[in-house]
């Protein structure tokens, strides 16, 4: 895979040529204006589910630590943005995104927001510690992801979690095939070759496993993502199980998928498969490990993770015993109740928008409706389950438990301590 042939660089060569890359080709695309994140957090309920997704048992602060390790073009800005609070330090190693961010730092006065031009290995240099990170889709190009990481475990608060995105390799294999083909013919990166590039891409047959690829990421239009994909210095992925080792590896301990449902053998299409029992008995993981394989597509992996000598539970939401009765339920915001085009004998869909399958749309009855439209962010599921008089309760716990599986809801588990 292509990912091998970049490993035997050393990491000084690497470094710098991942650091020249991103000065020429900034990626994500900058954005102009903030204006649709604003308008996205104007709703408290947005901020409170993203709390939960990392500390269920905690109360949502606003005077968080948060770093953003390899800020890009504005991540960092749109984190500045929708904690106005929160201390917001951003590092990267290229100046070129540093630059596009403090554009946006500028427009929006975003005085919480402290950029440092710095390598994720040096992240110690800063002499602080942090109650949040997000790392997303920047381990994977160091020469060491190993050193990357631990440098991050090194500033996490003991009580901290942190968001990691890194590539996974079983929807990427079109992606690796394209990159061996530019390597073999001495693709470079310039305009007029990626442009070239792009035009190769679209002559292909439809079952070339790139054109699916490119199909869901929809932005190799744009000529500095097509580079990023297909012509970066430095490039590797993990499976499920090997990501999980990864993080033994380096002192820290699994939480969540950012979102689970794809991974769930309970879920979707998978929970109707003849395997189905079989994957259930099998220890979460293991579950996880086997589902990716029968997706087979997921070409990254978004998860929370913590420091693995943390105290205490870090997501506690089981539903096996009776402390679940007295948790908060929360819908969040970024879902969809459609109701015009449901199918015969349901009264609704539920859509999780940042779900890639459309098999993990999630059909409701009249009765689940109801339920539904009471989970309002502050009655706890005891109340709820009492106001569901169609339903048993027995019932009513299992959808509501549903509606967490296919990420529909979080939950306030305060009520735990």
């Amino acid at each position: 895979m292509a990912q091998e042939e970049t490993i035997k660089q050393s990491p000084t060569d690497c470094a710098d040529a991942v650091r020249a890359f991103y000065e020429s080709h900034p990626y994500p695309a900058p954005l102009r204006d903030l204006d649709r994140h604003r308008e996205l957090y104007r709703n408290p309920d947005r901020r409170r589910a993203l709390s939960l997704l990392l500390w269920p048992l905690e109360e949502p602060r606003t005077d968080r630590e948060i770093l953003v390790a390899g800020c890009g073009t504005s991540q960092a800005a749109i984190h500045a943005l929708r904690e106005p609070d929160a201390h917001v330090t951003a590092i990267d190693i290229s100046e070129t995104s540093l630059h596009h961010t403090r554009e946006l730092q500028r427009k929006y006065g975003l005085r919480s927001l402290d950029l440092r031009r710095l390598a994720i290995e040096d992240v110690g240099e800063l002499g602080r510690s942090f109650d949040q990170i997000v790392c997303t889709g920047v381990l994977h190009h160091l020469p060491d992801p190993d050193i990357g990481l631990r440098s991050l475990r090194s500033v996490l608060s003991p009580d901290g979690a942190m968001h990691v995105m890194v590539y996974a390799p079983y929807g990427r294999a079109g992606i690796y095939m394209m990159q061996e083909y530019c390597r073999l013919l001495g693709v470079g990166a310039s305009e007029a070759e990626l442009r070239d590039l792009g035009t190769t891409i679209g002559a292909l047959s439809s079952d070339h496993p790139i054109v699916e690829v490119a199909r869901r990421t929809k932005d190799f239009t744009y000529s500095d993502a097509l580079a990023d994909a297909l012509l970066h210095p430095q490039d590797r992925s993990y499976t499920v199980p090997q990501l999980y080792a990864w993080l033994e590896r380096c002192g820290l301990s699994f939480g969540r998928w950012f979102e689970q449902a794809p991974y769930l053998p309970q879920c979707g299409a998978i929970a109707r498969m003849p395997h189905a029992a079989r994957l259930l008995s099998l220890a979460p993981p293991s579950q996880y490990a086997a589902v990716e394989l029968l997706r087979g597509t997921m070409t990254r992996h978004n998860f929370i993770a913590y420091r693995s000598d943390r105290v205490g539970e870090s997501q506690p939401i089981r539903f096996d015993g009776d402390a679940r009765r007295g948790w908060v339920p929360l819908r969040v915001p970024w879902t969809l109740c459609i109701r015009d085009r449901a199918p015969p004998g349901f009264a609704a869909v539920l859509i999780n928008r940042a779900h890639a399958y459309p098999d993990l749309a999630f059909p409701i009855d009249a009765a689940q409706e109801r339920v539904f439209a009471a989970i309002d962010g502050n009655r706890s599921m005891d109340e709820i389950l009492r106001s569901a008089p169609e339903m048993s309760d027995e019932q009513a716990c299992r959808f509501i438990e549903q509606l967490w599986e296919y990420d529909q809801i979080v939950f306030d588990a305060t009520s735990s301590h």
